[in-house]
Order: structure tokens, then C-alpha cells, then sequence
């Protein structure tokens, strides 16, 4: 379903620095930068990905999930559950 959602605009500012940092690392990986220093900024990558995550859950749990409950839609919370289990491999 197609929709806007509140944070929107966070999200997609969050998403763009994320892949500015991963860029940086590919390019730290280029030059041959050390293997510990590549792996420090791989975890920041992460992390930054990581709370991306979390606030499109808020969001996603603050709206939709909210109206899935109000109206019965089982299949919303069968697929949050899918969606949850995927992102915390």
C-alpha cells in the first residue's frame, strides 16, 4: 500500500547520508585503507541503517498497524511479523 507517512523526509535525509558513508568506504576500500579502520566505518554504516530501520518500525507500528488492529487486518500484523524477523537477521 501505497502511502506518505510522517517522516518521510527524515527517513530519505538519513538514507542519503548512509549511502554518502558507504560511498566513502568503498572508496577507503580503494585506496587500501587499513582493514580495521574500513571495518569501524562498515559498523557506522550499520548503525545508521539500523535507526533508519527503527524509525520507518515507529511509524509503520504509530499508523498502519494502529488501523490493522482497529479493523481486524490480520494479514498487516502477519506481515509486520515477516518484516521484523527479516530486518534483525
Amino acid at each position: 500500500m501505497a502511502h506518505q507517512h510522517e517522516h518521510t523526509k527524515d527517513v530519505l535525509n538519513r538514507l542519503s547520508r548512509a549511502i554518502g558513508h558507504l560511498e566513502s568506504v568503498k572508496a577507503m576500500v580503494e585506496n587500501g585503507r587499513d582493514c580495521s579502520e574500513v571495518l569501524i566505518q562498515l559498523a557506522a554504516v550499520r548503525a545508521a541503517i539500523n535507526n533508519t530501520g527503527k524509525i520507518i518500525l515507529k511509524d509503520h507500528i504509530n499508523h498502519c498497524i494502529v488501523d490493522a488492529v482497529q479493523t481486524g487486518d490480520q494479514k498487516a500484523l502477519d506481515d509486520l511479523s515477516a518484516a521484523i524477523d527479516k530486518f534483525m537477521k
